[in-house]
């Protein structure tokens, strides 16, 4: 499975980066970037996820607590198993969901379904594939550009264009970052909605 040593080990490949003797960005430098990158992600592209809660009798609040990474709850079943799915609507404020079902829950479960933010780590990742060349495209760019900056009025062994030359190649990587996240996203993509009227 791929880690986050991977993403890095990629990034550092696309910026000719790869002498562990004299590195010219450091690995938590690096994990910045690539933080920057997977919140860019998630964003556009987040996990699609379900959880079954118990609700508390005689309550319309549920906590979204447990829901690691959440981003936002695109819809709620209550109760929870049936079929065709019971569909309610609810709103979603400061880490707690309130139903707005016609009768009072009486502890029966609720089905949420929700996006989260994707996770990266040295153990692995929730990104598909595709997903973790994006990341490595997007974190590499934040980190050209950083280096372009601090470029800037130094002393450079390549001459004085060098800075410009990387701040032109991290603009056009960050460019096609952002292209892919709109080609990628949610947005792009037929979403069913319903319309959820109280009784």
């Amino acid at each position: 499975m791929t880690t986050l040593a991977d993403i890095r080990s990629h990034i550092r490949i696309d910026l000719h980066d790869t002498d562990s003797g004299a590195y010219r960005w450091s690995d938590d430098e690096l994990d910045r970037h690539i933080a920057r990158a997977l919140d860019d992600v998630s964003r556009a592209i987040p996990r699609e996820e379900s959880a079954t809660l118990a609700t508390t009798p005689g309550s319309r609040d549920v906590s979204l607590g447990s829901l690691t990474g959440l981003i936002e709850v695109e819809a709620v079943e209550y109760p929870a198993g049936e079929y065709p799915p019971s569909y309610v609507a609810f709103a979603a404020w400061k880490g707690t969901l309130t139903l707005h079902s016609p009768g009072l829950p009486d502890g029966t479960n609720v089905r949420i379904f929700y996006t989260a933010r994707h996770t990266l780590d040295g153990s692995g990742t929730t990104l598909a594939g595709y997903l973790e060349d994006l990341v490595a495209t997007g974190g590499g760019a934040y980190a050209a550009l950083e280096g372009s900056v601090y470029g800037i009025d130094r002393l450079n062994m390549g001459g004085q264009r060098v800075a410009a030359e990387y701040g032109a190649w991290a603009r056009a990587r960050l460019t096609a970052f952002e292209q892919l996240l709109k080609h990628h996203g949610r947005s792009r993509s037929l979403r069913p909605r319903r319309l959820f009227v109280s009784a």
